[in-house]
């Protein structure tokens, strides 16, 4: 197979310690068809602290700073690492609706190759990762479930990334973290309405294989809604492992491609300049 990773964290997320060049090392040792550095950019924490009196959620700032610091250093190690790796400049971009100004800069920022559309917090609210689920009621977890894919929507419409990232990103934690099953059906209407809007805006969805090696145990998106995406027509299909270690690096890739095989698609992409370019799987 030719196999990508299109999504990976180095030293320069906040929940990494990955040394960016080890990372580099050991894509080119799986000899990676194209590997993506998308460190993490939320927009709803650019700036500093002081820049956001009264927060009591999600404890950390400054991802302008860590943005800045990983796109630098991989533009850089794109120029040292030419003809040995397809090295892609990327970024995931959380939450851009939430600050909108912020966004949009980092969307109109020419040395990325590449930009991830996620959603890992609702406003007002913490992080997927750190909410106690099990003081919710099963009504009170359907609704957190809503506001996730009508923001995802709103996102959707938006627009200006290319890959939407981890579809259902909640479930690592609802279900495999707590064990608590979602019938997520309940919004197959308003995910069918968010594929048609990023097929119509030429955009994709990626398959992320980070849960098959969690308790989740299937990829986010599941292969159900990776079939409907190529049923409603969309072409652009990315896998990554969404890394956090060297370890990590291309864990479940070759499961995820099989997965789009079972989709129906044939090929997946990868971006350059934000201009997409297909690879066959075999």
């Amino acid at each position: 197979m030719n196999l990508i990773d299109c999504h990976t964290h180095t030293e320069f997320s906040v929940d990494s310690e990955a040394d960016i060049t080890g990372m580099i090392e050991r894509a080119c040792e799986l000899g990676l068809a194209a590997y993506a550095i998308t460190d993490h950019c939320e927009c709803n924490r650019w700036y500093s602290e002081e820049h956001y009196p009264g927060i009591e959620v999600y404890r950390y700032f400054d991802f302008g700073r860590d943005y800045e610091n990983s796109v630098s250093a991989v533009t850089k190690l794109k120029e040292k690492y030419e003809g040995k790796l397809n090295l892609i400049c990327g970024t995931e971009l959380g939450q851009a609706l939430q600050d909108i100004e912020v966004a949009e800069k980092v969307a109109a920022d020419p040395r990325l190759d590449f930009i991830l559309g996620s959603m890992h917090q609702l406003p007002d609210t913490e992080d997927f990762c750190f909410i106690e689920y099990d003081k919710y009621t099963e009504d009170g977890i359907y609704d957190l479930c809503r506001q996730y894919f009508e923001e995802i929507y709103k996102l959707c419409k938006w627009g200006k990334f290319d890959i939407l990232s981890h579809l259902t990103y909640f479930l690592r934690y609802i279900k495999g973290g707590y064990g608590i099953d979602v019938d997520t059906s309940r919004y197959d209407e308003i995910i069918a309405e968010s594929f048609r809007t990023l097929i119509e805006n030429g955009k994709g969805i990626e398959i992320n294989t980070s849960g098959l090696r969690q308790n989740y145990g299937d990829t986010f998106p599941s292969l159900k809604y990776v079939k409907l995406f190529r049923d409603l027509g969309g072409e652009l299909l990315s896998i990554g492992s969404d890394a956090h270690t060297i370890a990590d690096l291309g864990k479940g890739i070759a499961d995820g491609a099989e997965i789009a095989k079972a989709a129906g698609f044939d090929r997946l992409v990868y971006f350059r300049k934000r201009k997409p370019y297909f690879i066959n799987i075999d």
